[in-house]
């Protein structure tokens, strides 16, 4: 049994006195500070948080460049036409628990002629710069809310795929496209149409 004593010297806090298995120990107030955040600290980190963490990562299933991607405000690997899940890129956010209408925000950058740089002058010059502003004039900026899917107690990343006519879908499976148990392989069997019907 351990006992905790306060200790006061001219009306202010000085210390902590403590009796433990029969010997005392006197404290300075840096000391009980110290202990007594311990304390708090082991409480807390005994709380199960209601967030989880998830690696963010992408598959571009378009013939054009997805130059950037946020999900929920999460940052994601930038996405070669038709690339992905090459990397992940730490972290988005969401509740341990799903919970039905779990939404997230997608929000990207996209460029409709990845490969126009192939003749441009070279790197550095200034007619390279010029053609650079001309071309990224032409990149697209999207936002979408799409659903998450219902997940259990593991979630390995939350991957966001962009399909052909900014459509985006999102999964947290953990399994890879390799694996036959891997319940987005019709993502990847989407052909791209010639021209997007309008929304």
């Amino acid at each position: 049994m351990a006992y905790f004593f306060l200790l006061r010297k001219n009306g202010f806090l000085s210390g902590a006195y403590v009796h433990v298995q029969g010997r005392f120990y006197i404290f300075d107030l840096v000391r009980c500070s110290l202990l007594v955040l311990g304390v708090v600290t082991v409480s807390a980190c005994q709380a199960e948080s209601k967030m989880l963490s998830a690696p963010v990562t992408g598959y571009n299933h378009t013939s054009a460049a997805i130059n950037q991607f946020t999900i929920n405000g999460a940052g994601g690997p930038n996405l070669g036409p038709n690339l992905g899940g090459g990397g992940e890129v730490c972290c988005s956010v969401i509740p341990r628990k799903w919970n039905p209408g779990l939404k997230a925000i997608v929000k990207w950058e996209k460029d409709p002629n990845a490969g126009a740089s192939v003749n441009w002058p070279p790197l550095g010059t200034d007619a390279y710069r010029e053609a650079y502003r001309k071309h990224a004039a032409k990149f697209t900026r999207h936002q979408v809310v799409v659903d998450i899917p219902q997940y259990g107690e593991k979630v390995c990343a939350l991957q966001v795929h962009f399909l052909p006519c900014d459509q985006v879908k999102v999964s947290t499976t953990c399994f890879t496209p390799s694996n036959p148990n891997y319940p987005d392989k019709e993502y990847f069997k989407i052909k791209e149409p010639a021209v997007c019907p309008s929304h």
